[in-house]
């Protein structure tokens, strides 16, 4: 199993992931670890939907985590891995899913955030987590698309690019 992108965007599969990242980084799998979308048939099936079929794709909840990880320990998958917040990134990490860096690509803004870009709002929580995350080794970086300039987490300022 080896993890060419591990992303927190809250999209989860659209046509920047497609159309940008899987060629980037030649991924042949994508991984959705999201409750919400694995709990949600429909939302499932929209999902799968829009994935070309020369690439696999696979719903998981985070309870599903470490089975998923048992299938594919060997195998030469290149997986990308797209994660709804970085708590989800955060609770995969601890159930078995290991990546060593993580892409902030989209995360809404919302009442109690802050925007860290144009494309980027964090809460204290988040910001908790990404340190969290940061400590255990993982590199944050926010990039939207591949042509943009990667911005990495200071873990002392809790900034992108500081």
């Amino acid at each position: 199993m080896a993890v060419v992108l591990a992303r927190v965007d809250n999209r989860l599969i659209h046509g920047q992931v497609l159309e940008a990242w899987v060629p980037h980084v030649r991924a042949d799998y994508i991984v959705v670890v999201d409750d919400g979308v694995a709990a949600d048939p429909f939302r499932k099936q929209l999902m799968t939907a829009v994935v070309p079929q020369n690439l696999q794709v696979e719903i998981v909840s985070l309870a599903g985590v470490g089975a998923f990880c048992q299938r594919h320990v060997d195998q030469n998958n290149a997986l990308l891995i797209l994660f709804s917040t970085p708590t989800m990134a955060l609770q995969a990490y601890e159930r078995g899913m290991r990546f060593s860096q993580l892409n902030l690509g989209n995360m809404h803004a919302a009442d109690g955030k802050v925007s860290l870009s144009c494309t980027l709002s964090v809460d204290a929580a988040d910001m908790q987590v990404l340190d969290q995350l940061a400590a255990l080794g993982v590199e944050i970086s926010a990039q939207c698309i591949p042509t943009d300039r990667c911005r990495g987490w200071n873990l002392q300022s809790h900034c992108l690019g500081c």
